[in-house]
């Protein structure tokens, strides 16, 4: 738990952050240099999710960040492709009962070009950008110093890549074949590690980090998500000299980049 700072030492505008996930939703708020003015709150991800209505995503979140101090704008990091605020694919939330479960027909068309940045500015009344999660997450921990890439592991496998500083246009590395017919996102994502266990699992990893070192030639890779915690740091060998595992908070902390961003013309 993150203890807030006093009032004094914080600058505005503050940041409504929210990261979505495929297992929790979590926000908090953030001063000008992503300092946490308040503890993040945080709810399990329920599934079915739509985006709006009962139960949806929209009213989840609205209900989430009542407690959290009042903010100016808002951002929102998604775990699926998001392009202008629209998304454009949704794995998680198109299924029925969660990821590994079939897709669900009436929610893949409700998602398909959702304009969550609109819906969320309208139901929290502030300006709100929304992006990649893993977007989000790089932006927080890159030291803008040739090309990175991040990738985050959790419900799902992310991704994102950045050349001095600068975010690239996302790509779902996540959806491409990776390794017995199946995808980054079926062979490293939170199932597939409770399938095979931790040893298998982190075989994977470091097998897919070789296939991105040789996509990418990455001069440093960063790891975040929720099994973060779980790499085998002996299993990366050599490849863990221009490797960094970061902290989850990532992925809320990121949140004011959206914006400095579109400050500075990006």
């Amino acid at each position: 738990m993150v203890t807030a700072p006093t009032e004094a030492t914080l600058e505005h505008p503050y940041t409504l952050a929210i990261d979505v996930g495929g297992t929790g939703l979590k926000a908090s708020v953030l001063s000008r240099d992503s300092a946490m003015v308040a503890d993040r709150v945080k709810v399990d991800t329920k599934y079915p999710l739509p985006p709006q209505g009962e139960g949806g995503l929209v009213e989840t979140l609205t209900a989430l960040v009542k407690p959290l101090p009042e903010a100016e704008r808002v951002s929102c990091g998604f775990p699926g492709m998001v392009r202008n605020g629209l998304v454009l694919s949704a794995p998680h939330f198109v299924t029925k009962k969660g990821p590994g479960t079939p897709v669900d027909p009436k929610l893949f068309d409700a998602w398909s070009k959702f304009d969550l940045a609109s819906a969320l500015s309208t139901a929290l009344g502030k300006p709100t950008k929304v992006a990649n999660d893993a977007d989000v997450q790089g932006s927080a921990v890159v030291q803008g110093d040739g090309l990175e890439v991040v990738i985050t592991l959790g419900t799902g496998f992310g991704s994102a890549v950045f050349m001095d500083g600068r975010l690239m246009p996302h790509m779902e590395v996540a959806h491409q074949p990776f390794r017995k017919e199946e995808t980054y996102n079926d062979q490293l994502g939170e199932l597939a590690r409770k399938n095979k266990g931790d040893k298998d699992w982190n075989h994977r990893v470091r097998e897919a980090i070789a296939n991105l070192d040789a996509l990418f030639f990455y001069d440093h890779l960063y790891i975040g998500g929720g099994n973060a915690r779980r790499i085998d740091r002996d299993e990366l060998g050599e490849a863990l000299e221009r490797i960094t595992i970061v902290d989850n908070s990532a992925g809320i902390l990121g949140g004011v980049k959206l914006w400095d961003a579109t400050e500075q013309g990006a």
